[in-house]
């Protein structure tokens, strides 16, 4: 922050106020930070949101990080289980959900992994969240794109849904 320094600052230093005037004046790391990662606004400095927080790292400086915007609408969460065909892809499934989802996909990961014990069969659940940068997303917008991205998950990638 910046100002005119306190009279009683002044006094505390052995300078006379009604002589000595002071300003203070300073740029404050928070707005070098927003500068250096693209932050638009410094309340998120104070927030403890972990979607603003994961983003930077003690490496963030030297991976030239840009901060990535997040929604204030609530997230729509969409499960996906699975059993997987020789050769999956985690990467080919994701690629699948951001086609389908665009910028509504916020996230995908991976919540649980399973083979079974007798036949060997692998299984995989991933936890697709959906999320609107503009608006509030519900159940009956969402689901037909998720319905679309499982038809083309089983189509395309030879997967059994569970």
């Amino acid at each position: 922050g910046c100002g005119v320094i306190h009279h009683e600052v002044l006094r505390n230093a052995g300078l006379d106020p009604e002589r000595v005037h002071g300003w203070a004046f300073g740029l404050g790391l928070e707005r070098l930070a927003m500068k250096l990662f693209g932050i638009p606004d410094i309340r998120l400095f104070w927030s403890e949101d972990r979607r603003f927080t994961d983003q930077f790292d003690a490496d963030a400086f030297k991976d030239r990080v840009t901060f990535k915007p997040f929604s204030k609408f609530p997230p729509v969460f969409k499960d996906v289980s699975m059993w997987l065909p020789e050769g999956f892809s985690d990467n080919d499934f994701c690629e699948i959900i951001r086609d389908e989802g665009g910028d509504q996909v916020e996230k995908v990961e991976l919540r649980d992994a399973f083979t079974h014990p007798r036949t060997g069969r692998s299984s995989k659940m991933f936890r697709v969240t959906w999320r609107d940068m503009y608006q509030n997303l519900t159940h009956e917008e969402v689901n037909p794109k998720h319905e679309l991205v499982l038809r083309r998950v089983v189509a395309e990638l030879g997967v059994e849904l569970r």
